[in-house]
């Protein structure tokens, strides 16, 4: 039988990891690595104690650091992102090797999503050549995401295009922000209550 949810196995535990706090358009973020890659990363919040707390909730063993000339190309690449540039962030590497083989596929294809497009839950479980059911764990595979933004999981959304479920701060309205830094449009869906 195939098994679709998260393993409980913690990447950060094998090598010491490390956390940096920056600065973006619209707040600051936070991304902790270690020496697999980026192992967390954290989109905009209000102010630096916000982005500090919200690392080390995720990762309560890092060390604030310097960051390696790798993640300071990340966050390099994340500062232009929010000032609306167009950046590919799939050649930089992420700690997913704890995670489930099916969830780890789902990870590389959403990675293949590029700027500007989007694809639905459903399209990402058919690529993957599981069935339609498959989309809800699809979905279960984005809101588990441990480096949105890194992994695009914004440019994932409900069936027939729908804007669906975001678990960052600021929920569905951060996702269609995101996503119209791209030039993607979307509508809002209306609560059923």
């Amino acid at each position: 039988m195939r098994q679709y949810g998260p393993m409980n196995t913690d990447p950060i535990s094998r090598s010491q990891p490390s956390y940096f706090v920056f600065e973006v358009e619209g707040g600051c973020c936070s991304i902790a690595w270690n020496d697999e890659g980026i192992a967390r990363f954290c989109l905009p919040v209000k102010s630096v104690e916000e982005a500090t707390r919200a690392v080390l909730r995720r990762v309560p063993s890092a060390n604030p650091a310097t960051p390696t000339p790798e993640i300071a190309q990340v966050v390099d690449a994340v500062q232009r992102y929010f000032k609306g540039e167009t950046v590919d962030f799939s050649r930089f590497k992420v700690v997913v090797s704890y995670q489930n083989e099916f969830y780890r596929r789902i990870y590389d294809a959403a990675r293949r999503v590029g700027w500007g497009h989007t694809t639905t839950y459903g399209a990402l479980a058919k690529e993957l050549g599981a069935g339609p059911e498959a989309a809800r764990d699809v979905g279960q595979a984005m809101a588990q995401n441990p480096v949105p933004l890194i992994i695009p999981c914004h440019r994932v959304l409900a069936a027939g295009g729908k804007v669906g479920g975001f678990s960052a701060p600021g929920g569905a309205a951060t996702k269609m922000r995101m996503l119209e830094l791209e030039g993607v449009r979307l509508e809002m869906q209306k609560s059923l209550f």
